[in-house]
């Protein structure tokens, strides 16, 4: 089997020891920081721009902001049910009606979370018990791993192969097991910006039904492509009796620090995530779940214009990234674009990504997040050279970015 857990960490800075393996447990058998979290700090100690963590620079649309300020004056400051206030409940379930065509019930088909990142935690230690396995392509957002192992399960990785970010269907079956418990797929995808075509959403569905997997997919990019709308796993033929959607206010409404997400899906498998997340945080906050659902009932109009202007955003730092002689590969969706910066590597006399990003914000003044943080070891090296920055910021600021890097 081509496919691999991670390996513990050594003794290297926290996120070089992701770099180098790929686990999340220091030799002394505590957490280490995750590699966003360590960019943010090396671009606040050095005052470079900050293109590592993926959080936009605007804040969201007036609508809602608005109905999150009313809720605040009026009343909506105590804790809602543990699935959610009913009317951001039913406003995801009129979303993925208006948009895909899925009818998930709003009271037994949805659960609000405390961003995404709830959501994708409650739906897996729902289901995963130790010994388990969980197949998801690689480079990967490092909280699969993570919570896979809190869960004692191991994480089986399929590499997404450079420069055109493609998996080998072969080695995606190969993955697959008689432990396989859960799969996780992430479309659009973080960090290559990769969208995965029917020939593999095809492949995903047809395995798990084969092995009786629950997928989760991890859709917070959903209305950030650039290239046609986004077609969700769940709509696919026998997908949705066992598929978990996720997504969040975060992302598509400039609002990462509200921390509202939710996950919706069949109601035999979302009630065994209401379940879980109850004894996690109880319940996402009262008056910014409002103000989410005053945002998903948003016009058409508002969807395109945001694509457009990420798109816009996207090819500034494509073209940035060529001129300051990487090799970025165009993304189709999220904001952000990994390129392979071999060449600023040997302009700055470093072997790999990991050692040039400490290079890169101390004398260009631009953060990056090396892409070998978010592989496994036995997979980095294909990634050693490629870097991911982020695009969700404004144009000046990556037109700036993209100087410092050619200079």
């Amino acid at each position: 089997m081509d496919a691999t857990a991670a390996a513990p960490h050594t003794s290297r800075a926290p996120w070089e020891r992701m770099a180098h393996g790929g686990g999340l447990l220091t030799g002394a058998g505590e957490l280490s920081g995750t590699v966003f979290e360590e960019m943010s700090r090396l671009a606040a100690r050095t005052g470079a721009i900050n293109l590592g963590q993926g959080f936009p620079d605007v804040d969201g649309p007036p609508e809602m902001l608005d109905a999150a300020a009313a809720a605040l004056r009026g009343g909506g400051n105590q804790y809602s049910p543990v699935a959610g206030v009913p009317q951001l409940q039913e406003a995801v379930a009129e979303h993925q009606r208006r948009f895909y065509g899925l009818e998930p019930d709003p009271a037994s088909g949805v659960v609000v979370t405390v961003g995404a990142s709830e959501g994708l935690a409650a739906s897996l230690l729902a289901f995963l018990r130790p010994g388990d396995e969980v197949v998801t392509f690689e480079p990967h957002y490092d909280l699969y791993g993570a919570v896979v192992e809190f869960a004692g399960a191991r994480l089986v990785t399929v590499p997404l192969e450079p420069p055109r970010f493609s998996p080998d269907l072969d080695r995606l079956a190969a993955a697959f097991g008689p432990r396989t418990r859960v799969v996780i797929l992430n479309d659009p995808h973080n960090p290559t910006g990769t969208v995965f075509d029917d020939a593999v959403l095809s492949r995903v569905v047809g395995l798990a039904a084969e092995h009786d997997c629950v997928v989760v997919t991890d859709e917070v990019y959903e209305h950030l492509r650039y290239g046609g709308a986004h077609r969700p796993l769940a709509t696919l033929p026998g997908a949705f009796e066992r598929t978990l959607t996720v997504s969040s206010v975060g992302k598509t409404f400039s609002a990462t620090g509200w921390r509202v997400g939710w996950v919706s899906g069949p109601e035999h498998l979302v009630g065994a995530v209401r379940a879980t997340k109850a004894y996690l945080t109880h319940s996402a906050a009262t008056p910014l779940q409002l103000g989410a659902a005053a945002a998903l009932r948003l016009p058409d109009a508002f969807y395109e214009d945001l694509a457009e202007d990420f798109r816009q955003r996207r090819d500034v730092l494509v073209q940035g990234l060529a001129a300051a002689g990487a090799e970025p590969f165009e993304p189709q969706g999220t904001f952000f674009v990994v390129a392979d910066v071999r060449a600023l590597c040997e302009r700055h006399g470093v072997g790999d990504a990991t050692a040039l990003a400490p290079v890169l914000a101390e004398r260009s003044g631009v953060v990056g997040v090396p892409v070998p943080a978010l592989a496994s070891a036995a997979h980095r090296d294909l990634y050693g050279t490629w870097m991911r920055f982020s695009f969700g910021k404004r144009r000046d600021l990556l037109e700036q970015a993209a100087q410092r890097l050619a200079g």
